[in-house]
């Protein structure tokens, strides 16, 4: 089972989503150098191999090092989730990965939770989990599987705080990791003046405030930059605790609001059919190039 200090231990987690392959590899070298032990890539963020080669020339014995990835839909279904994970721990040049989530709540979920809760007896996986799975289906994935989840990625931020999810993965022991943990600055966060006038008294930024917030409630954060001043910032987090009243005072900018989109939209669920479905097009046809 994953332990509950395994990634703030290791804490200070740098994600690479919507990193181009060409500064993939960069971005992974700069946060090493700056102490992140830390990494969250995807199957969808097309940039696995880019992971694995910063990590493999950068030295660094690979057991200091916590690597998570993620499966997506076009592989759900046991055989295909479980070719598709092998596949990822090789493109990462590495023997195991310390997490693998499954990334969305749609498709042949249950088959492809089978593959992991295998490849975690095998020892493939150190921890398995999900993502942007809400408060049912997490708790109905607590209840109808052998190896409930040990983690639930989750979009979570000031404005949308994920207070009841946080509640029932107390309650199943299961750790909620912070997607997105500033939204990305949208509505503002990053100028928000109660993040603005806490960071003041502590000679913080507001994405420090927002950090330390996150850690304090035990929540898992992955910030992503691909600047090393940024990473700098991020990491530097843990001289400083935020007072009750603080806590409280962000506690109260909760929206209840994605700042992105609903997964449980249909519209939404359409449009990810839609992308898999080109996907399987686009790959079909590149194995019949191929072939002839």
């Amino acid at each position: 089972m994953m332990k509950k200090n395994e990634s703030t231990g290791r804490g200070r987690t740098n994600g690479i989503y919507q990193v181009t392959k060409d500064e993939c590899e960069r971005c992974v070298r700069d946060a090493l150098e700056v102490g992140y032990r830390s990494i969250d890539t995807a199957q969808s963020y097309f940039n696995e191999e880019e992971v694995g080669k910063a990590i493999e020339k950068s030295g660094i014995d690979r057991k200091e090092i916590f690597l998570t990835s993620k499966v997506w839909i076009e592989h759900f279904g046991y055989e295909e989730c479980k070719k598709s994970v092998l596949e990822s721990v090789e493109k990462l040049r590495t023997d195991y990965l310390d997490l693998m989530l499954l990334h969305q709540p749609f498709g042949d979920t249950y088959g492809a939770w089978r593959a992991l809760e295998e490849l975690y007896k095998e020892g493939k996986l150190h921890a398995i989990g999900i993502s942007n799975h809400y408060t049912d289906r997490m708790v109905e994935f607590a209840n109808f599987t052998n190896i409930k989840p040990m983690v639930n990625q989750m979009e979570t931020h000031p404005l949308n705080q994920q207070k009841t999810l946080k509640e029932w993965a107390d309650k199943y022991d299961i750790r909620l990791e912070a997607w997105a943990p500033f939204g990305e600055g949208r509505n503002g966060l990053f100028e928000n003046e109660v993040l603005k006038t806490i960071g003041q008294k502590y000679g913080k930024t507001t994405a420090q405030v927002m950090l330390r917030w996150h850690i304090q409630r035990g929540v898992i954060v992955i910030p992503k930059s691909v600047h090393k001043e940024r990473m700098i910032e991020n990491f530097n987090v843990f001289d400083f605790a935020l007072d009750e009243n603080d806590m409280n005072q962000i506690s109260q900018m909760d929206t209840a609001t994605s700042a992105f989109f609903s997964h449980q939209d249909p519209a939404m669920v359409e449009w990810f059919v839609k992308m898999v479905e080109e996907r399987k097009s686009q790959h079909d046809s590149s194995k019949e190039k191929k072939n002839w």
